[in-house]
């Protein structure tokens, strides 16, 4: 029985391991993408997500900002399969919009549309703190949703404009809601995101909201007075 003695090259294995070609079959820029894209999902942890918003430029300024965006991340991930950079990127400034002088938020929504019947919308908002809940019809479940926040606050504002674009591909795709509002010839313009459009309408029509009940404070171009 002959003995043979069999060098294992470690060096070579690590070598073949990291090399990309033993597990990419092609090159991102052999179909057009000038970088690989890899999709999160609501598997991928707290580092991949860290790692993608480092990729996409985004500095959160604290630990807490990075754990509220991952909670939201997670919270996404259970009603979309897949995760895009748009979705991301979508959902941070989802979070910055809620995060700038918000005296309102939306805390509850629930809409009922069937055919033949009148859409009916049940709100619950918080106004600078208090909790405030509201009820309206109307033409469609969005239009009932904005009849019962306005019920609430009371603007008085006009809706000028509302437009809707789907972030994604896919029927879980989030919906991204843009509304233009005007109040005595004010005009401020409102966003809101979310696989429900509803939902993202109706947060839309609340970031409106917080900016057309801000007090409007302008300089004077000339005296810089307030």
């Amino acid at each position: 029985m002959n003995n043979k003695l069999i060098i294992f090259d470690t060096t070579l294995r690590d070598g073949v391991l990291k090399h990309r070609q033993t597990y990419e079959i092609m090159c991102a820029q052999d179909v057009g993408w000038t970088a690989n894209r890899l999709v999160l999902g609501k598997h991928s942890g707290r580092n991949a997500f860290r790692s993608r918003l480092e990729q996409l430029g985004i500095v959160l300024s604290s630990e807490e900002e990075l754990n509220g965006a991952f909670a939201r991340f997670k919270d996404l991930a259970d009603k979309k399969h897949e995760i895009y950079d748009e979705d991301i990127q979508a959902l941070i400034t989802d979070a910055n919009l809620e995060a700038v002088d918000e005296r309102i938020k939306l805390v509850y929504l629930r809409v009922c549309s069937e055919t033949g019947e009148t859409p009916h919308a049940t709100v619950t908002l918080t106004v600078d703190g208090e909790e405030r809940s509201g009820v309206a019809d109307g033409d469609g479940p969005v239009d009932a949703s904005y009849k019962a926040i306005e019920n609430l606050l009371q603007t008085d504002s006009q809706l000028l404009l509302y437009s809707v674009n789907s972030i994604t591909g896919g029927t879980d795709a989030q919906g991204e809601v843009t509304v233009r509002v005007e109040k005595e010839g004010r005009i401020v313009n409102g966003q809101g995101a979310d696989t429900d459009i509803v939902i993202a309408s109706a947060k839309a029509y609340v970031n409106a909201s917080n900016k057309i009940m801000q007090p409007l404070e302008r300089a004077h171009p000339q005296r810089g007075e307030v």
